[in-house]
């Protein structure tokens, strides 16, 4: 059996004072825990818990769809690169809907523009990420995950942010 972080360990990383079960039982669980520990950037490097040794990551986006590789590492890696981008953000699950071995999440993911962000230069100012995802999860592992971002609402803010110095 995979062991996922227990009790003590949850609730230090993810800085959260409410214990979780020392053995998430469900999928939803997973992902949820995987949203307040990893996905938030609390804990980048935290994500071996959560992903398998390689994750099929389809980027779904209308005008070109791909899928990349990622290991956990990689992953913490893309974390830390939206840390740089967005400083210490906020994010806050909308909707989790669990089914068999998907989960669907969406999310409302608050931060301040502080580096460059595809060509855009930081404006300081607060930017709004909205997403969702479906988490295919194996032997309690997410193994493979289709994302979308409003990638459009996020440059016609920093576009109007930069339209306000």
């Amino acid at each position: 059996m995979n062991q996922i972080p227990g009790n003590n360990e949850l609730t230090e990383l993810s800085g959260g004072d409410s214990p979780s079960p020392k053995f998430l039982q469900t999928n939803e669980q997973i992902i949820k825990s995987f949203f307040e520990v990893v996905r938030s950037g609390c804990n980048p490097e935290q994500a071996k818990f959560f992903m398998a040794k390689e994750v099929r990551a389809h980027q779904v986006n209308s005008e070109s769809m791909v899928t990349i590789k990622r290991s956990p590492e990689n992953y913490a890696d893309h974390i830390r690169e939206m840390i740089d981008s967005w400083g210490k953000f906020k994010i806050e699950i909308q909707e989790l809907i669990s089914q068999n071995q998907k989960v669907h999440v969406r999310w409302k993911q608050t931060g301040m523009h502080i580096g460059e962000y595809e060509g855009y230069l930081p404006t300081n100012k607060e930017v709004i990420e909205i997403g969702s995802a479906v988490y295919r999860l194996e032997d309690r592992k997410i193994v493979e995950y289709w994302i979308q971002v409003d990638r459009f609402g996020i440059i016609e803010q920093i576009k109007k942010n930069q339209e306000q110095d």
